[in-house]
């Protein structure tokens, strides 16, 4: 909860025990309904209104009702218990589904973003409704910044009143459940000028997985943005949850791109040619910022150093990282989290990999990680083809959905799916340490100690070769 609302749950819930337990009225008794709402009206102005709170917005305007119309300072006995009753879902619902907290970086940098619509010519829309047209999807930079004092921060879900519904729907909520996403910030600032520096900064990019979307790991983004990285999140039109663009076309997910439940002959082409499309968006995705690097009137010119390429990505966008850096030299460091397998062209699986590499899996996504699961032993299969792989670790406790910003939605995330029993904090510290870690290795040449030796924290085990 948020600081007024905390305020006027804790006012509320005074008032009515103070009832319950029949002591007299006081001075301030008289005056707690008439402050509740007063913070109430500065928490609409200044924390906005969300549906979670309406049984405590009805209990305040009741009781403040009640003070100045009918001087009633303590309600009846026979309003109190239903006053109580409802005091239960009145600090329950905002508590169980809170405004998220994106939490401040511990880098050097203050961090900016900007988002950009690409269109590729040179390839077509296969999973429109009219495959003539050409590839079109989105991006969001994240960078160092110097912002200017009257810079806003910038949404965590822009167009969430789009994506918040389809999120809901992918965990089978309901549409309006997930509304109050339009209210959470992040720490990076919107259209900020990049930070000037004297060496060029490494670029990252990021590929979500599918139905996935490019803010979904905002929290490592930033991270990476404040150590002095030009991170770009993908959004793969049609493969993520869906895409918003900015002349207000919407396009949802294409079921049919993945086909579920469909036999092997067909899911695995499909899925493979799915990848082959997500990695021709991060090429051209880098193809657009060098373009950016070169002219002249691009905030980004002469900052970016486009010989310094690390590519990460989650779930199928772990397979793309892998499929990308098999086939594009650009690609100088690779680090996938759960990355799925199957749609890994066989050209890749037999030929691997020749850049650094880090794979990192949760516990449920690989199940027991001596099991030959399909995608344990399609893993197993390309490993030894990864020729400089910094290892395979798997974390315990965790869940396929911890590597993403989604247990922060709510404290149900465990019983949503979200997140296995680990500590939410832990993961985030271990996911970002080995992140930057490896990127300011493979890319930087910094010196590091984590990948020298066994893993600092107890919750990282090995992934058995």
């Amino acid at each position: 909860m948020r600081p007024l609302e905390i305020t006027s749950a804790l006012l509320i819930a005074f008032y009515i025990l103070w009832a319950l337990i029949g002591r007299p009225q006081t001075v301030i008794t008289k005056i707690i309904p008439v402050i509740v709402m007063a913070v109430l009206l500065v928490h609409l102005i200044v924390e906005k209104y969300r549906w979670q709170m309406l049984p405590l917005y009805f209990l305040a305007a009741m009781f403040c009702l009640l003070v100045v119309f009918n001087r009633q300072y303590i309600p009846t006995r026979w309003l109190t218990i239903p006053a109580v009753i409802l005091l239960i879902p009145a600090i329950a619902l905002p508590i169980l589904l809170p405004v998220p907290n994106v939490s401040k970086p511990d880098g050097p940098y203050q961090v900016g973003t900007m988002t950009f619509a690409l269109t590729d010519n040179s390839r077509r829309e296969i999973y429109s409704s009219n495959p003539t047209i050409p590839r079109r999807f989105m991006i969001q930079v994240w960078y160092p910044a110097s912002p200017h004092p009257d810079d806003k921060t910038a949404p965590w879900m822009p167009n969430a009143s789009i994506y918040a519904p389809a999120i809901s729907d992918l965990l089978k909520l309901p549409h309006f459940f997930l509304d109050h996403l339009e209210l959470v910030t992040t720490p990076a600032f919107q259209n900020a000028p990049l930070a000037r520096s004297n060496t060029a900064y490494p670029v990252i990019v990021f590929s979500h997985g599918w139905k996935g979307f490019r803010a979904q790991n905002t929290v490592q983004m930033i991270d990476l943005a404040s150590h002095g990285y030009v991170v770009i999140g993908m959004e793969h039109t049609y493969g993520a949850v869906t895409t918003v663009f900015p002349d207000g076309t919407i396009a949802p997910n294409n079921p049919s791109a993945l086909p579920d439940g469909m036999p092997d002959e067909i899911y695995f082409p499909a899925a493979r040619l799915l990848v082959n499309q997500w990695a021709g968006d991060i090429g051209y995705a880098l193809d657009f910022m060098a373009q950016q690097n070169d002219d002249t009137q691009s905030p980004f010119h002469n900052l970016l150093d486009l010989n310094k390429v690390g590519v990460f990505g989650h779930s199928t966008g772990g397979g793309a990282t892998i499929e990308f850096c098999g086939t594009d030299p650009r690609c100088k460091a690779g680090f996938a989290e759960d990355p799925y397998m199957t749609p890994v062209s066989e050209e890749v699986m037999t030929k691997g990999v020749s850049q650094p590499f880090f794979f990192m899996f949760s516990e449920t996504w690989t199940g027991d990680v001596k099991a030959e699961n399909t995608n344990n032993r399609l893993f197993r299969q390309f490993q030894p083809n990864a020729s400089q792989s910094l290892g395979a670790v798997t974390i315990a406790g965790s869940a396929h959905y911890d590597f993403t910003d989604l247990p922060m939605l709510t404290p149900l995330a465990p019983q949503l799916h979200l997140k296995g029993p680990i500590n939410g904090p832990l993961v985030i510290r271990i996911v970002n340490d080995y992140l930057l870690s490896f990127f300011d290795k493979t890319l930087k040449g910094m010196p590091e100690t984590l990948f020298n030796g066994r893993p600092p924290y107890p919750d990282v085990i090995p992934f058995p070769e």
